[in-house]
């Protein structure tokens, strides 16, 4: 018998939490999220997100063991920034049994149509800024640091319940030994030229950090604008971002482009984390994880260019193409293998262009599906 409850109490939310660790155990690309990071993300007292919308979370049970988890949720937001009614569902898991999957989803889909939802769409775990999508290709390897991974029978289960494609996302891979030369050598010329126009590329000031934030946020919120599933940040929403990426930051990465002294750009790469939380049993730092994530952080080999924006008057300029030649001419300096740039969506075709012409490889899908709820 199949039961799904609300997730109301402590010992309830580390059940929800934990649940991937045992449905994957013995997979060898399953990487175990942090579960201090998971616990503040679902603390209604603490996270940002919290002080706008709503989320419900929900566990499934089958003669008391669990079996899977679902969240619904409703990104007020998102609906007022895109002008739409629609809910989402995320934090998506479940056994190798539809009967759950679909409880799970007739769950949230029932919460999201109470709210006065016309649409569910998913999985999101609460919005395009945090992770999302469900992986549909590229199950080979493990995801890369803030990716998602899932079942390989997901996708079929979705499709059965009727959800549909609403938009895909892809991650290419970029390896460092093939990275054009012409690109690079192109770009040296391009950058000349930038400067000639009072615009110059630099790395992040670490000593400044709040003051460099402040400004990467405005950049942040209006070069995404016209994306597709896009939502601006709250400043609360932001700066907690900031702060737990504060910990993984290489500043030699971290790019920013100035137009006389004004912020017009910025380029945000960051090492492959989860080549080290792999080895983090269940996600927990203490005892031994943090010793370990401190002592691996500086040998990970690879990296996640995981943001690029450039303000609108100031594309087709080069500042993209700069920012790519810039990270590679680090990563080689570094000795990395490569790098994943992730996630691009799919209509996106200056970006998937500029990839390309990197000799990116899409290597793994992602997808966000969408159904009705009335």
């Amino acid at each position: 018998m199949i039961e799904i409850n609300k997730v109301t109490i402590d010992s309830d939310f580390r059940k929800f939490i934990d649940f991937p660790h045992d449905l994957y155990q013995g997979d060898p690309n399953y990487v175990p999220e942090l579960f201090v990071s998971q616990k503040e993300l679902m603390d209604r007292k603490k996270y940002p997100f919290f002080l706008h919308s709503e989320v419900e979370f929900f566990l499934a049970q089958d003669h008391g063991k669990i079996v899977g988890r679902i969240a619904a949720i409703k990104n007020n937001n998102y609906n007022r920034f895109a002008n739409t009614n629609v809910g989402f569902f995320g934090f998506f898991d479940c056994t190798e049994n539809y009967e759950v999957a679909e409880k799970l989803l007739d769950t949230a889909k029932s919460w999201i149509r109470e709210k006065g939802m016309s649409a569910m769409l998913g999985p999101e775990n609460y919005s395009t800024n945090e992770t999302c999508g469900l992986l549909i290709d590229g199950f080979d390897s493990p995801p890369v640091v803030m990716m998602t991974y899932n079942k390989t029978y997901y996708p079929g289960f979705f499709e059965k319940y009727g959800l549909q494609k609403k938009m895909d996302l892809f991650a290419y891979w970029l390896p460092i030994e093939d990275m054009p030369e012409k690109v690079l050598r192109v770009t040296k010329n391009v950058e000349e030229r930038l400067k000639k126009h009072g615009i110059t590329i630099r790395n992040i000031n670490m000593k400044d950090f709040a003051e460099e934030v402040r400004k990467i946020k405005i950049i942040y919120n209006s070069a995404w604008q016209d994306n597709w599933g896009f939502v601006p940040m709250t400043s609360e929403e932001f700066d907690a971002m900031a702060k737990e990426l504060k910990m993984i930051v290489d500043p030699s990465y971290t790019l920013i482009a100035e137009h006389n002294g004004e912020v017009v750009g910025f380029s945000l790469t960051i090492p492959d984390i989860n080549k080290i939380l792999i080895k983090i049993k269940r996600g927990r730092l203490l005892p031994t994880g943090l010793l370990k994530l401190l002592y691996y952080k500086n040998k990970v080999n690879s990296v996640r260019v995981i943001t690029l924006g450039i303000l609108e008057n100031y594309r087709r300029l080069g500042v993209d193409a700069c920012f790519y030649a810039k990270t590679i001419e680090i990563g080689l300096k570094k000795k990395i293998i490569g790098g994943e740039a992730s996630w691009i969506l799919e209509n996106n075709v200056m970006m998937n262009r500029a990839l390309q012409n990197l000799n990116g490889k899409v290597y793994k899908k992602y997808r966000i599906y969408e159904i009705p709820v009335s």
